[in-house]
């Protein structure tokens, strides 16, 4: 089967081919059903189990519809392809049949050659918009980035907002753009050689304009909660199916090149077979033919998600390694409260942990794969992303400040090596290329009581992130429900031409290419690693990664201090300084052939 041909999903319209479209729903506390498209309601037949369809011929594209309810009222489909006037206005038909593909024989690069920025469409350019977005594809590819990681846009309610409250898996927010215009974003990524992924949120719908308790209660797990709101219950195959099918989606209608699933670690399903297995079986199974790269977040306390077997992945490619930046920001920063409380006494010890390939897991790791799995599984350098901030490490911050606002320029310049040149797979923030300097906040479109609770929260995700004191009542933060504050987090694409942006656009360029003449070769192997922590002064972090075609050696001293580094073999690849002092931060990366080092 290739390319998706033959999905039959359940949930959303389909075109078939008669040209008739069929709607369906699940509504198990419903009796009756209709479909109002046009104004014109049309009954549903009940198909058993919840389930009701109706196909009706002569739609055209863009045909707007509703279901109505038992009781008169009308909802909105939760598996609509486009919401154009927002959600309090009907869904309407798409037709992906139509869409004409520039670059049908694209095939993406093995996961290990990925080097991703994460990006927020509605303020990567001052349109907010996919279509603008196109126009600086070529900037990011020229300096070597081949992969984006686009924060969710399933339908969120309002204009503006993170994407992480969707409550339309299957729509594209219209904010953005429309269905086409997201393909053509896609189909030109994939010109300039860049692939697409896209974050998806599958722990929890958003608290606004969800309508499934008033016909599928069953689908929410009322005795769990989330920290966004009520859980949902997977082992009910409709709901399964709601988001495996999801995943295939976005993957056959517009092409994305992978799927980064958001708060793995929140989605509790008893079922015999996990439903995160369930959308990577399925997702690989529908997509031979597909380089699909599967990343996921909160993948630390199962971290057999992210084992390797034979070279390839048992499920998902990469979990995003949130200890690395952890432990990274207490060394660069000196702020230790918060989350970064964990590494404020040793935190060298635990950038070494999670550089390691195998960090302790809180749960227990073969929940999603077999015994026999898990014991021959390897956690290659490439099963983790790692990263020095993203759009949660800087928008969750009391004024949205980036860490380059808080490092002197030199040690920008080692923190960014620091990143580029470690085995591990690489995760940019946008305009971290140049230097950004304008904030990245929280923003959001609500009103009401749940606008006043947003408001309320950021004071406690503040203090989580260390940028605010505990006892500070006093601080203004920007507001959240601002139309400003989100207009004020969007890239200054004006400051990248300057001369300092320029600086650090050659460095980025200068560290992605050695990346890819040495690095990128020893992970493609596909072997096992071996990671071994060099003892070392107080302050300085010494790794070693032996792979079958030599020894990668990383030594980096993150502090003013006295302190040597540990000798290094082979060849060197990038050495940095901060200062002229020799007692200044410092980093040196080596390779050495087998043949060059000696134990």
């Amino acid at each position: 089967m290739a390319d998706g041909e033959g999905i039959i999903s359940q949930w959303g319209p389909k075109w078939l081919d008669d040209g008739r479209v069929r709607f369906r729903l699940w509504a198990p506390e419903a009796e009756t059903l209709d479909v109002v498209i046009e104004g014109a309601p049309r009954p549903m037949t009940a198909m058993g189990d919840g389930w009701f369809e109706a196909d009706v011929p002569g739609l055209r594209e863009g045909a707007t519809y509703r279901f109505r309810l038992p009781d008169g009222s009308e909802v909105i489909d939760p598996a609509a392809h486009f919401h154009p006037d927002g959600l309090k206005a009907p869904s309407a038909l798409v037709d992906h049949r139509h869409y004409s593909w520039q670059t049908g024989d694209w095939v993406c690069f093995p996961w290990e050659e990925a080097v991703v920025s994460e990006i927020h469409i509605g303020t990567f350019t001052r349109e907010g918009t996919f279509a603008a977005a196109i126009e600086r594809l070529p900037h990011l590819a020229e300096i070597g980035i081949n992969a984006l990681e686009i924060l969710p846009i399933a339908h969120f309610p309002g204009t503006r907002g993170w994407g992480y409250d969707g409550v339309l898996h299957y729509a594209p927010h219209s904010a953005y753009g429309s269905p086409e215009d997201v393909k053509a974003f896609v189909d030109a990524a994939h010109a300039n050689g860049i692939a697409v992924y896209l974050d998806v949120v599958y722990n929890h719908f958003g608290p606004e304009e969800n309508y499934l308790s008033r016909y599928a209660p069953g689908f929410f797990h009322t005795e769990r909660e989330t920290p966004w709101g009520v859980a949902l219950d997977f082992t009910k195959e409709p709901v399964r199916g709601y988001f495996v099918d999801n995943a295939i989606h976005w993957l056959k209608h517009y092409r994305f090149d992978g799927l980064r699933l958001d708060a793995t670690h929140e989605i509790y399903d008893a079922s015999e077979e996990h439903v995160l297995v369930a959308i990577a079986r399925e997702v690989r199974a529908h997509f031979p033919d597909r380089r699909i790269h599967l990343i996921a977040e909160g993948q630390g306390h199962r971290l057999g998600m992210v084992g390797y077997r034979a070279g390839r992945p048992l499920l998902y490619d990469a979990g995003w390694n949130d200890h690395f930046h952890q432990a990274l920001n207490v060394i660069a920063t000196g702020e230790t409260g918060g989350y970064y409380a964990e590494f404020a006494k040793e935190p060298e010890k635990g950038l070494a942990q999670a550089m390691d390939g195998r960090r302790p897991s809180t749960r227990s790791p073969r929940e999603m794969v077999s015994e026999a799995d898990y014991a021959e599984a390897h956690w290659p350098p490439q099963a983790f992303m790692n990263f020095l901030q993203n759009h949660d490490q800087v928008g969750n911050r009391a004024f949205g400040d980036r860490l380059w606002t808080r490092v002197d320029p030199s040690m920008a310049r080692i923190l960014t090596a620091f990143l580029l040149l470690s085995p591990h797979v690489p995760m940019l923030f946008m305009g971290d290329e140049y230097g950004e300097r304008h904030p990245f906040m929280f923003f959001a479109d609500y009103t009401g009581e749940l606008g006043e609770a947003v408001r309320k929260g950021r004071r406690g995700e503040a203090v989580n992130f260390a940028s605010l004191a505990p006892d500070d009542e006093e601080t203004v933060l920007p507001d959240p429900l601002a139309p400003a504050t989100f207009t004020a987090s969007k890239l200054d694409w004006a400051y990248a031409s300057s001369a300092e942006a320029q600086s650090r656009l050659a460095l980025h360029r200068q560290l992605i290419a050695l990346r890819r003449k040495h690095i990128i070769p020893l992970l493609a192997a596909g072997e096992p690693v071996t990671a071994e922590l060099i003892a070392a002064d107080h302050g300085i972090l010494a790794m070693d990664w032996q792979f079958a075609r030599g020894r990668l050696q990383l030594r980096a001293k993150l502090k003013d201090g006295p302190a040597s580094l540990p000798s290094v073999s082979g060849s060197v690849i990038w050495f940095e300084r901060a200062t002229a002092s020799p007692d200044g931060p410092e980093i040196v990366v080596t390779l050495a052939s087998p043949e060059e080092h000696t134990e």
